[in-house]
């Protein structure tokens, strides 16, 4: 029977490789103090680590066999509107069904709401094998993750109440844009007002392009300060559908991710309350929201593209032409190979900021219960500034090398691959969107840009280039180490114009620079590792990613300032 965690060893090899997962286990179990409360508590750190093994088993059997034979119908039925409620696709039901009896909700919640105390590097490999099934669906389930923000910056009073109701199987969403406020969320005008008669908040406007919109707990961007008109006036709220006040106007029609219902919501004195303090609902609690959401976009993608490689692969074994199976002929195993490295080095990027941002979010919640020592905040400082500068890339990254990856796939499937009978164009529809929600590509780019220009990607590389490599690979490692130099000239080339705007148009340059060269070192430290499941995919991707450094390379070093008219179409 297929298990989409078992027959995918690459998953396993990135939760349990690193060195870090020692002191993520250490600072999640917080000395493993649960064991005496609950049974099923780890006792140690190989037992936390055989905890996650079983649980992700159970992931990929469901994700293979219930979810995946699912995907199909649930794409083709997706959800309806009816009196302004939601009702899913009918096997959407069944996804939600064999997810809560498995328990993969509160994934990463403390065990006494429910949860199963989790780092977000575990359920980041549940949440890719769900994408790989269905990234509709994904949607829906990993939108449990806004729980984190909840837990983060609520009282306790509503995380007794919200997060055990999440940990049951409830679902949510998290309700930001608005028909005039897409990226730019500081318009957001959807109005909170304070009931002194009532003590509560009531919400009254319109949220667009809200997916999941009709979830049992929202959290809500609105504007609590009256007569301001930036982020400054916006804070965070929690939204209990048991409360009515809110009906779904439409559900959008849109390309892809089917299952996944985005609407278009009408708050009527919807009755709310506050989340954390007013007034910072943009400036920090959506930034964490986003950051979450960014990461969980990184990890659909990462699924994404391994459906694309099994699809693309099965089929050009099976297909035979000229007398053999296409999977012989160069031009076709070529663009397999190429999937297979983008998907082996974007998962590589996605694991280890996963793991960045598991140790900085373990040291946050230490501190909420006791002062952290002088060591404690350097490592929560540093692990801190590796999520934020890994983030933008992982997501911009893996959501690009999705929509590359199914692409291919339907290219591999000929004239095959545009019928509708086929996954691979449901992949590629899905797709995507990987590269617009939670922020565009060119909005990663702006992300990651203060640490390219600060150097936090030319420290990470210099730390990864110190690492041993296996002996057969030292010429390899001078490859990679001679894409490095390209990248850092590029960017003493571009600040020694001292030019703004010159800067911006060399950005996604430098950035898709940083990208493939981070890849390329922490793929070469994969294979060193486990050259059975990389050393193929690392040789490939070290010869795809010379090839796009040395183009983003020689634009920048061709640019000049008097060229940058020749760009304005306006």
């Amino acid at each position: 029977m297929a298990n989409f965690y078992t027959d995918h060893p690459e998953i396993k090899f990135n939760l349990e490789s690193s060195p870090l997962m020692q002191r993520i286990v250490e600072l999640k179990e917080n000395g493993f103090a649960d064991k005496d409360n609950f049974d099923y508590a780890p006792e140690d750190f190989a037992d936390a680590m055989d905890n996650y093994n079983r649980v992700l088993e159970v992931a990929g059997d469901i994700t293979a066999n219930t979810v995946f034979p699912n995907s199909e119908d649930v794409d083709a039925e997706g959800p309806h509107c009816e009196n302004g409620r939601v009702r899913y696709a009918s096997k959407t039901y069944e996804n939600l069904e064999a997810t809560r009896k498995a328990g993969l909700n509160g994934v990463t919640m403390p065990r006494r709401f429910g949860g199963l105390n989790f780092p977000i590097t575990a359920y980041t490999a549940i949440n890719e094998m769900i994408a790989s099934a269905d990234a509709g669906f994904e949607n829906i389930w990993s939108l449990q993750d806004c729980i984190e923000t909840l837990y983060e910056f609520g009282d306790e009073d509503q995380r007794s109440r919200f997060i055990p109701r999440i940990c049951a199987g409830e679902t949510m969403s998290m309700d930001l844009t608005e028909p005039d406020a897409g990226s730019d969320l500081q318009r957001v005008m959807l109005k909170a007002t304070y009931s002194e008669a009532d003590k509560c908040w009531y919400l009254n406007g319109v949220k667009r392009f809200i997916t999941n919109g009709d979830s049992d707990i929202h959290l809500v961007l609105a504007r609590s300060e009256e007569g301001t008109h930036d982020g400054r006036g916006l804070s965070m709220f929690i939204y209990d559908k048991r409360d009515g006040g809110v009906d779904v106007r439409r559900i959008e029609n849109k390309l892809g991710i089917h299952g996944s219902p985005t609407c278009e919501l009408v708050y009527k004195n919807a009755k709310a309350e506050l989340c954390g303090r007013r007034k910072f609902g943009l400036i920090k609690y959506v930034m964490a929201l986003m950051n979450g959401a960014r990461l969980g976009i990184a990890a659909q993608s990462v699924g994404i593209s391994q459906m694309a490689y099994n699809e693309a692969l099965a089929y050009a074994k099976d297909r035979k032409q000229f007398g053999q199976a296409i999977v012989n002929f160069p031009a076709v195993y070529e663009m397999i190979s190429n999937i297979k490295a983008r998907l082996d080095a974007g998962r590589a990027l996605l694991y280890q900021t996963a793991r960045y941002v598991d140790i900085y979010k373990c040291l946050e919640d230490i501190e909420r219960t006791r002062k952290l020592t002088d060591d404690e905040k350097k490592e929560l400082k540093l692990y801190q500034k590796l999520a934020s500068a890994c983030t933008p890339l992982a997501k911009g990254m893996n959501s690009e090398y999705a929509n590359q990856n199914s692409y291919d796939c339907i290219q591999v499937h000929g004239g095959s691959g545009y019928m509708l009978e086929y996954a691979c164009q449901r992949l590629y529809r899905d797709a995507r969107i990987t590269s617009i929600y939670e922020g565009t590509t060119q909005l990663q780019t702006v992300a990651a840009l203060p640490h390219i220009t600060t150097g936090s990607y030319g420290l990470m590389l210099e730390e990864l280039e110190a690492m041993d490599v296996r002996p057969e690979y030292e010429s390899l490692k001078a490859r990679a180490k001679a894409m490095d130099e390209k990248y850092n000239e590029a960017i003493e080339y571009v600040k020694s114009v001292e030019n703004n705007e010159f800067t911006d148009l060399c950005s996604r340059h430098l950035y898709e620079l940083a990208a493939n060269c981070v890849m390329t070192q922490l793929l070469l430290r994969d294979a060193t590792k486990s050259p059975e499941l990389f050393d193929k995919s690392m040789k490939v991707y070290l010869n795809l990613a010379e090839a796009e450094v040395a183009k983003h390379y020689n634009f920048v070093k061709s640019l000049r300032v008097e060229s940058l008219e020749s760009y304005k179409q306006a």
